[in-house]
């Protein structure tokens, strides 16, 4: 399955909205210039990059929700791989970039801003399967791009070989 990367987005300040950045270097804890407020929670190396796909964002959009890339957080938004195929244990190669998908990003109260009436469950994974943005740990360092390509290395959650 073939995709592009489409949004990067940081916040040095930590928290959201994260802000958007032509190239972002991705480090095995995390993306250089972006900080995460709550360690608990966020960040660190199983949880080093956020990423969504735009198909959550427009579903979300097209009911109605103010969401727009980098308000709920995650620092790569890709197009073109479907989020059916999104789930723990799957690798991604983005541009020179190797990520492996750790987990759901389960949503909190700070991205409430981004949903009518502060709904943010409506981005939960628990709730609506798939529809979420997705932790991974970084498997290769680099620098992603607007537009770097996005591949697939295996969909089947199985480890594979970058």
């Amino acid at each position: 399955m073939q995709g592009i990367v489409v949004g990067l987005h940081v916040n040095p300040d930590g928290g959201v909205p994260k802000f958007p950045v032509a190239s972002l270097t991705v480090e095995t804890n995390g993306c250089v210039g972006d900080r995460q407020r709550n360690l608990k929670h966020h960040g660190g190396p199983k949880r080093a990059v956020c990423l969504m796909t735009t198909a959550v964002m427009k579903t979300l959009q097209r009911e109605g929700h103010p969401i727009g890339p980098g308000t709920t957080g995650e620092n790569v938004l890709i197009d073109g791989i479907s989020s059916e195929v999104l789930r723990e244990g799957v690798e991604l190669q983005l541009g020179s970039v190797v990520l492996r998908i750790t987990s759901d990003a389960p949503p909190c109260k700070t991205i409430r801003a981004s949903f009518i009436e502060g709904g943010f469950k409506a981005l939960s994974h628990q709730q609506h399967a798939g529809r979420t943005r997705w932790y991974a740990e970084v498997l290769v360092e680099g620098t992603l791009r607007l537009g770097d390509e996005v591949l697939t290395i295996n969909e089947d959650g199985q480890a594979g070989n970058p």
